[in-house]
């Protein structure tokens, strides 16, 4: 949160369902706001996404089962094929989008925190236009890494707390 201004967000996957496990609220009036202990289905949220791509192909299609999937904004992803389609870029790329496919006008960027010791995502969420402008605007190489360097250095800290 203090990197980006933004809520910030850590979640895990347990038993094909999305729970948040932690939050930074932004100190913005306007931020997004979900609860600690809140489950959510994984197919229309960033860490869900992100966390979906990182398991077997074989397994990810068995947590979004055959579909079509509940449909939450005109946004979400409702075709399990499509989705799985997607994963392998976002493997490839490191981090998910959520580009209001939970709830309009809310945008959410999640990376993997690597070396946790459950499947762990961590996330920055707010209004759609600042998430962009942050994506547009970020400094020192990007907002991913960012994330990335925040995330694994979260990663390491949960292994030797562990």
């Amino acid at each position: 949160m203090e990197a980006t201004g933004e809520t910030a967000n850590l979640a895990v996957l347990e038993a094909g369902e999305v729970v948040y496990v932690g939050q930074v609220p932004s100190r913005h009036s306007m931020r997004m706001f979900t609860e600690v202990g809140r489950r959510v289905q994984p197919h229309c949220t960033a860490v869900g996404k992100v966390l979906l791509a990182q398991l077997p192909r074989q397994d990810a299609a068995a947590v979004l089962g055959s579909g079509p999937l509940p449909a939450h904004t005109v946004h979400t992803v409702t075709e399990p094929p499509r989705l799985l389609a997607q994963f392998d870029g976002v493997k490839e790329a490191g981090y998910a989008v959520d580009d209001q496919e939970q709830e309009i006008g809310v945008r959410c960027i999640a990376v993997v925190v690597p070396g946790a010791p459950t499947p762990t995502a961590l996330s920055v969420s707010g209004p759609e236009a600042r998430v962009r402008a942050l994506e547009a605007a970020s400094t020192r190489g990007g907002l991913i890494p960012q994330m990335q360097e925040i995330a694994t250095r979260l990663g390491q800290a949960l292994t030797s707390s562990g």
